[in-house]
């Protein structure tokens, strides 16, 4: 029983210290900020993919908007 606990307790404590610091530091956003950082690091790519992805639902607007090529809303 305590042997279990203890196997238990050890993944726990350090998942739980992973969580210590979430927030990015003043310094290190200079580091984000670069373009290969970037969720969509190629915009022309990115245009492709959305011109195909819209083509195939056969819907418009864009990833933010609602309704499809049905018109409802």
């Amino acid at each position: 029983m305590l042997h279990t606990l203890l196997y238990m307790a050890l993944p726990i404590t350090l998942i739980i210290s992973g969580c210590a610091n979430l927030g990015v530091q003043p310094w290190e956003r200079d580091l984000l900020a670069k373009p290969e950082m970037q969720l969509i690091a190629d915009p022309i790519e990115a245009a492709l993919d959305d011109h195909i992805y819209f083509s195939k639902e056969a819907s418009s607007g864009g990833r933010g908007f609602g309704g499809g090529g049905c018109g409802c809303n």
